[in-house]
């Protein structure tokens, strides 16, 4: 094979999309998880273009952690989002995607940042799955910004090996459950994975997948509060193991910590196969999502405090605890440096 050029740091791709009426909730406000499923479209396609510059297999560009997802701003029915995404890092197997949302009003053309979010990809040869291509390199502006994504890439590979080391186990809720506890909430969804869902390879979109665990993710957060609810973010979302066609995925949402106006749900994608059951259930994909109470105006809305039972649950919120503390506290210094 031979040695590919470098390209411009900056490759490039932006998508746009009118929201419609079965994007959105019974109030308007565009599902969250239809934003992440075109955040991931817009990363696969410029990961996949960028890695079949080179010569050799041609590869299909596989997710493999989503860093936290910021939701600015909610996004409506009429409007248009811009979806742009940009390579802004390579290393030798997989390569960094930012990608930005804007929603434009087309009756008056104001437009306002609705999303942000970092993505990882490896590219997967179309022969063999399993094998794992190079990715060609790309050009900095600077070696400070090379640097600067060589830091986020050993960050994140970091994060994802902590995180195998630590998966939870999904617990079937207790029956009749009491009104605002963890087991009152917690929601599961079961889906078969159809063609539809599925790439070239034959497994499962990560954006398929993040749309299931935000709509499960909805309705412990609606349970929970009765109101209309929004995603405020996702910490960053693990993809443990590929879901093929044919898998039976189960996803399962339970609270763990709330504040006085957010709620912190963790998220565990399960997944079996029909065709193959002597493979076992096995864990695939874990996020934490933040979702929000809104009053008709749009304005946060004060969230029920979550009645805490048992060792388990009070671990778990105490550590979704210290992750709230740990974002605030990351808003707030950001918040500074733009002063």
């Amino acid at each position: 094979m031979s040695v590919p050029e470098a390209r411009e740091a900056g490759s490039s791709l932006q998508l746009c999309r009118i929201m419609r009426p079965d994007d959105a909730n019974i109030v308007g406000n565009v599902h969250g998880g239809i934003i992440l499923k075109m955040i991931e479209e817009a990363g696969c396609i410029v990961s996949t273009r960028h890695c079949n510059t080179q010569n050799g297999d041609r590869c299909l560009a596989a997710l493999v952690r989503v860093e936290k997802t910021e939701f600015l701003s909610p996004m409506f029915i009429g409007e248009v989002a811009h979806v742009t995404a940009e390579i802004t890092y390579t290393s030798k197997h997989s390569l960094e995607v930012q990608v930005k949302v804007m929603a434009e009003n087309i009756l008056t053309g104001a437009k306002r940042l609705a999303n942000k979010a970092a993505l990882w990809y490896v590219p997967c040869s179309l022969q063999n799955v399993d094998k794992i291509m190079e990715v060609p390199p790309i050009k900095y502006a600077s070696a400070e910004q090379g640097e600067e994504g060589r830091k986020r890439y050993e960050a994140q590979k970091m994060e994802r090996l902590e995180t195998k080391a630590r998966i939870e186990e999904a617990v079937p809720p207790p029956p009749n459950p009491e009104q605002h506890t963890v087991g009152f909430s917690q929601s599961s969804l079961i889906h078969l994975v159809g063609p539809s869902d599925c790439t070239l390879h034959s497994y499962v979109h990560g954006g398929v997948t993040m749309k299931l665990m935000d709509e499960v993710a909805g309705i412990v957060a609606a349970r929970h509060c009765s109101t209309n609810i929004v995603t405020a973010s996702v910490d960053a979302i693990n993809f443990h193991r590929k879901i093929k066609k044919g898998c039976v995925v189960t996803v399962m949402g339970r609270l763990t910590f709330v504040s006085n106006k957010s709620m912190e749900i963790e998220v565990l994608v399960d997944a079996s196969s029909l065709m193959e059951p002597e493979t076992g259930n096995y864990r695939a994909v874990s996020a934490f999502f933040t979702f929000i109470s809104l009053d008709k105006d749009n304005k946060p809305l004060p969230v029920p405090p979550l009645k805490i039972e048992g060792e388990e649950e009070q671990r778990r919120c105490e550590e979704g605890k210290a992750r709230y503390l740990q974002n605030k506290a990351k808003r707030l210094a950001e918040k500074e440096r733009q002063q």
